[in-house]
């Protein structure tokens, strides 16, 4: 009896084991970490990786559809647009362009937007990928210090815009509150061995380029379409110097290009490269072997190409003025082994002079406004000047002043500029022409006047002087003054 007592109860219990044992085991099921996001079972919830450009989140693959998470924060915060030229930028995700978003035909993306508390004004966004109201603009709309979420299935492949869309929302995107969204094919994109993410935008300051201090947005001037900057990821240096990219020799590159705009439209072309591929504005025809893409504002487009040989690939909007001087300019560094079946640098020099030795001088103006914003020390004279040389200087003297072999001559270590700085002051005011020597080598070219105030010739001579091996002197404007003024 005793014994049909103690067992009556064991059936109950192994059940309740059985059932524990079973909870556990969906519990660790919940909680499997997956090595690859392939490797995730369909329909299952995963967070979105989320990039600051120039980087661009890990390639889909071949997973298959999801639960996508995406949490994205608004930040208001001031940058440096160029140097010594402040700015209060609008981000999502604390960059401009904001954080590239990675997706695949069929996700559900479960969206959250997070208004930061210490921001004055609402927001929302509007992804170009999402068709429901807006764009998702509607649902989105947050105040200060709240969030809110929303969802939508992505039904078309392709590279699409983000943009805050909330009134004025030209004013908003001008500010910055743009970016991309990739929703990859099933079976996902050709794999390539670099990708990068890069979006073009334009810039209104009420100071004029290059005028120093904090700017605020001009309204005008945006109405106008009148840009006093159009920039690669938001900044003047956004592709260069330490944020330039880079590949090595025979790697295949794709960049996702956008253009946040608000106004202009971009003529993006990478110079020493032929597009092996373009998805035409971000969809699904693909065209072949194209020198320059346009890209509208609210657009994208994605290039593809195989860098053959080493060098310096410069990245512009070949609305050439945008470039050169208003910021539009990015490098691509590649290294490597030299190809000369392919490109073989300069096999001789000769000498053309179809018009006679004559030399041609451009139309000036005498109109040049001295900064109202001085340096007031060398460290602001060096960034300052460096900000002047890379509008003025760069295309012609490079950006470690090793100049262009038998066309300009180098500024790095020059026994040129070194043995008199009256006389570089004076090519920088007055222009130069005729046969000059530097470092062992003769140059006969034309250096037109720079329209620059004095100031701004002090500060980039200064800069040259202190860079690359030069003798370190320190030009003041009234040095530059006194070479004006002389008869």
């Amino acid at each position: 009896m005793k014994t049909n007592k103690t067992k009556k109860p064991v059936y109950p219990m192994l059940l309740s084991l059985a059932f524990a044992i079973f909870f556990i085991g969906c519990m660790d099921k919940e909680k499997t970490t997956y090595e690859n996001s392939e490797d995730i079972p369909a329909g299952q919830e995963m967070m979105a990786e989320l990039t600051s450009p120039p980087h661009v989140p890990t390639p889909i693959g071949r997973r298959k559809a999801k639960k996508l998470k995406v949490n994205m924060e608004i930040l208001e915060q001031e940058g440096e647009l160029t140097d010594g030229v402040r700015y209060n930028y609008w981000t999502f995700g604390g960059s401009v362009p904001g954080s590239f978003i990675r997706t695949r035909v069929g996700d559900e993306v479960e969206f959250t937007l997070s208004n930061h508390p210490d921001n004055k004004l609402p927001h929302n966004i509007d992804l170009h990928a999402v068709t429901g109201p807006g764009g998702g603009a509607e649902s989105s709309f947050v105040a200060p210090g709240f969030e809110k979420t929303f969802s939508f299935k992505t039904l078309n492949p392709g590279l699409f815009v983000y943009h805050c869309a909330t009134a004025p929302v030209g004013m908003h995107i001008a500010n910055g509150m743009y970016g991309l969204i990739l929703v990859e094919p099933e079976g996902g994109l050709p794999p390539v061995d670099k990708e990068y993410y890069i979006m073009q935008g334009d810039f209104y300051t009420k100071g004029k380029n290059g005028e120093r201090g904090l700017q605020p947005f001009d309204m005008q001037k945006a109405v106008d379409e009148n840009a006093d900057y159009v920039v690669f990821n938001g900044s003047v240096d956004g592709l260069t110097g330490d944020n330039a990219i880079t590949a090595q020799v025979g790697e295949t590159v794709r960049l996702y290009v956008g253009n946040g705009g608000p106004n202009l439209v971009s003529s993006f072309h990478v110079i020493g490269e032929i597009f092996d591929k373009v998805y035409v504005e971000g969809g699904g025809l693909i065209n072949e072997n194209i020198q320059t893409t346009l890209i509208p504002a609210g657009g994208a487009a994605i290039v593809e190409f195989r860098v053959d040989v080493p060098g310096s690939l410069v990245l512009v909007d070949h609305s050439i003025f945008r470039a050169f001087n208003k910021g539009a300019l990015g490098i691509l560094n590649v290294e490597g082994e030299k190809n000369k079946k392919i490109y073989s640098g300069e096999i001789r020099e000769g000498i053309y002079l179809p018009e006679g030795p004559g030399i041609q001088s451009m139309p000036t103006t005498d109109e040049i406004v001295e900064s109202e914003i001085p340096a007031k020390s060398f460290e602001e004279q060096m960034e300052f000047g460096k900000q002047i040389y890379m509008q003025t200087c760069f295309a012609c003297h490079q950006g470690e002043g090793q100049g262009i072999p038998n066309a300009f001559p180098p500024l790095a270590k020059s026994d040129y500029l070194n043995a008199d700085v009256n006389r570089a002051i004076s090519a920088v005011v007055n222009g130069l022409s005729g046969e000059i020597t530097v470092n062992g080598n003769t140059y006969n070219s034309v250096m037109t006047r720079q329209m620059i105030s004095s100031e701004e010739v002090a500060n980039v001579l200064t800069y040259v002087y202190n860079s690359w091996g030069n003798n370190k002197e320190v030009v003041t404007t009234e040095m530059v003054n006194k070479v004006k003024n002389k008869k």
